[in-house]
This record gives structure tokens, C-alpha cells and sequence, in this order.
């Protein structure tokens, strides 16, 4: 990897911009969930204990250019600070006087949280002006929001090709973690692809094909591949417009030698509601007025034998309709099989994604993968083998 890190920038006495992804949910002016704030504090402290002035830079919703008053990043000011415990200070702006001012009375010790980079029109837009604007108020770069690295903004990418730049804990650890699943994997290789539609994946499963050597389909995907091999799904969600595009998937995988698993065994139900009415059933028997909300246990015990023979997992959806009961049965079970070898020193386990990290959640297990993705659509992306703007921007960086 191309790209440098905290140990590699002299930043003693250094004004050090640091691009971070605190957009944490808030009700009634309080963040309801601090877990991204958590995150991005290695990072912080690193810099603060290398003598270094971090200034952060980070969005907040879809102001869309304009500035608007329920989308200031002064709401997260209190979490901040109970998390990095230390003062933290806000600008109203995130460039000009006012932005250039707070940078001015900056303490060593204290960490400076400007505002809102999208209630510019240029932040969206990479604009060279911006750009230029923002690096005024800084001496180098420090890139810790790989949740944002998808977008080719000018606090993602632009900064990172006028200031000397380098990867932030949080955005190291990423990269390596993904590096590790799927740049230059230990083999055997699985990946875990569930949720809805194969059509919002079809990037995704085009290049696992030809990365991993199993490859699990769950959710609602997998009817849609049950149905293109001409089993009966009844009323599952299923998008059979897909069928030609579900047997060219399992052609490709043919072809480079990974074996895709479908569901040996179902679990349906009349009803979508908790506690409905529910059999186990063949997959070839689905009623035709039923639907599929889950795999069964002969397929839980079949992805448990593929993990056991795995080096390496890369998850990303549930197995089923996780979200009631009890049709998260599949997704758990697995999930707890897939933390079992992990903790065992026997998997390396890397999931993502938001209803990933819910299920993992669910199951109580997310502390022991060895690690789970918070980025959401970044994540997916560097999955389907895209090239991710401001992972680039770090490898082509200002050198120091």
C-alpha cells in the first residue's frame, strides 16, 4: 500500500487537518449514538500526543450547499468532547475569518471542530477555491473518514493533493482489515452476501466470483437464485426479472472456480409478523402461498462446515429477515459460528454494511470479528473492486 500514516508525518507544533465522519444520529439535540465519535479518538489523541493541532473537518446530513441550522455539527460538540476529554472548541465556519481565527487561538492540548463542510457548495463540487480555503488553515492532512472515501470531495481528495496527507488510525485500520479479506487473503476464502435484491449487488457478486472460493447467497437474493434454477418460491420476495443475470452469476462462478450455496432448506411463513406461524421446509417446497423469511438449519449447519474449512469471511447482509423473530435464527447462528472461530484464532473475519452491522449486533458478536466496517457505501464499493477517490488521493498524496 502506497499510503502513509500518522508515524510517517512530522507533526509537532503543526496545524493538522483531519478529516473525520462524526455524522452520529441525534434526537431532541443529543447524539443518540457515539459510536463513530469512539472511533475516530485513536487518531486524535495520536496527534495530540505528537504535538500536533488537530482541526476537524466533517459533514453533517445533506445540506446540499446551503447552510442549515438543524445540520451544524455544533450538536456533537458535548459527545466529542466527553469522548476525546479534552476542550474542544467550534468554529460557526468552516473557512474564512471566522474559521481562520479559531484556528489562530487553537491551544496545544485542545482540538478545533469547524462546521459543517457541506453547507458549501464547493465541498461536493472539489472545488480548486475551496480547496485552496480550507488548506489555509492547515500544514498537513490526515484522512480518518474511509466512510467518505467513496465520495471525490474536496475535504476527501482535494486536500490530500495540496497538503502533505496520510491515512488516520480508523482509515489504516480499515485499509488493512479489507486489504487483508480481500486484496491479498489468507485461503480459503467465503464471503457472506445477503439482503434484498441481487440487482442493488450485482457489482458486488460479479467480483466476489472471482476473488473468493465460496461464495453464501441469503435473504431475498437467494429466492431470486432459487427461482432462475426454476424452484418455486410462492409469494417470496424475489426479483425474477433477474433470472438470466442470477445464471450468468452462477456461470461466472463456475468458470473461476467458486462454489456459490443456496439455502438446502427453508423457513416460511403465511405472514410477515414476529412469532407468525413458520415451517421448515426443502427448498424445492416452498407453498405457493408462503413466503421465504429464512434459511433453515440443515443450511445453518452447511455454512457452519464452509466457515470451518475457511481462513478468511467477508459478510455483508443477513441471511433472512433478521429484523423479526424468529427469522433471524440463520443470520445469528452463523454469525455466532463465524465469532467462535474467529475468537479461536482459526477465521479472519471481516464484515460491513448497516444491516450487517445490526445483525452482528444482534447476535451479540460484533466485538469479536476480527473487523466490522461502520462505512456503509465505501465499504461496498472497495467489495465490488471499485477504486475509492479518496483512498487514491492518500497513494497519490502532496509528499511530506
Amino acid at each position: 500500500m502506497a499510503w502513509k500514516t500518522l508515524d510517517d508525518l512530522d507533526i509537532k507544533g503543526k496545524r493538522v487537518l483531519v478529516r473525520v465522519d462524526i455524522n452520529v444520529p441525534v434526537e431532541d439535540g443529543r447524539v443518540t449514538d457515539a459510536t463513530r465519535i469512539e472511533r475516530i479518538v485513536p487518531t486524535i489523541r495520536d496527534i495530540l500526543e505528537k504535538g500536533g493541532k488537530p482541526i476537524l473537518l466533517a459533514h453533517f446530513g445533506r445540506p446540499k450547499g446551503k447552510r442549515v441550522p438543524e445540520m451544524s455539527l455544533k450538536v456533537v460538540v458535548p459527545a466529542l468532547t466527553s469522548a476525546l476529554g479534552v476542550p474542544v472548541r467550534f468554529a460557526d465556519d468552516c473557512i474564512g475569518e471566522e474559521a481562520e481565527k479559531a484556528v489562530a487561538a487553537l491551544q496545544p492540548g485542545e482540538v478545533l471542530l469547524l462546521e459543517n463542510v457541506r453547507f458549501h457548495p464547493g465541498e461536493e463540487a472539489n472545488d480548486p477555491e475551496f480547496v485552496k480555503a480550507l488548506a489555509r488553515l492547515g500544514d498537513v492532512f490526515v484522512n480518518d473518514a474511509f466512510s467518505a472515501a467513496h465520495r471525490a470531495h474536496a475535504s476527501t481528495t482535494g486536500l490530500a493533493r495540496v497538503l502533505p496527507a496520510a491515512a488516520g488510525r480508523l482509515m489504516e485500520a480499515e485499509l488493512r482489515a479489507l486489504e487483508a479479506a480481500l486484496g491479498n487473503p489468507t485461503r480459503p476464502v467465503t464471503a457472506v452476501v445477503g439482503g434484498a435484491k441481487v440487482s442493488t449487488k450485482l457489482d458486488l457478486l460479479n467480483n466476489l466470483v472471482t476473488k473468493v472460493d465460496e461464495l453464501v447467497i441469503g435473504g431475498g437474493m437467494a429466492n431470486t437464485f432459487l427461482a432462475a434454477k426454476g424452484i418455486d418460491v410462492g409469494k417470496s420476495l424475489a426479483e425474477h426479472e433477474m433470472t438470466r443475470t442470477a445464471l450468468s452469476i452462477l456461470e461466472k462462478a463456475g468458470d473461476a472456480g467458486c462454489t456459490i450455496i443456496l439455502p438446502a432448506d427453508i423457513v416460511v411463513a403465511w405472514e410477515f409478523k414476529a412469532g407468525a406461524e413458520h415451517k421448515v421446509l426443502p427448498a424445492n417446497a416452498c407453498p405457493p402461498d408462503a413466503m421465504i423469511l429464512d434459511a433453515g438449519p440443515e443450511t445453518v449447519r452447511l455454512i457452519e462446515d464452509v466457515f470451518a474449512r475457511s481462513k478468511t469471511l467477508v459478510w455483508n447482509g443477513p441471511l433472512g429477515a433478521f429484523e423479526i423473530e424468529p427469522f433471524d435464527t440463520a443470520t445469528v447462528a452463523a454469525a455466532r459460528a463465524a465469532a467462535r472461530l474467529t475468537k479461536e484464532g482459526k477465521l479472519i473475519s471481516v464484515a460491513g454494511g448497516g444491516d450487517t452491522v445490526a445483525a452482528l449486533n444482534k447476535a451479540g458478536v460484533t466485538q469479536d470479528f476480527t473487523y466490522v466496517s461502520t462505512a456503509g457505501g465505501a465499504f461496498l464499493e472497495w467489495m465490488e473492486g471499485k477504486v475509492l477517490p479518496g483512498v487514491a488521493a492518500l497513494e497519490d498524496a502532496v509528499p511530506a
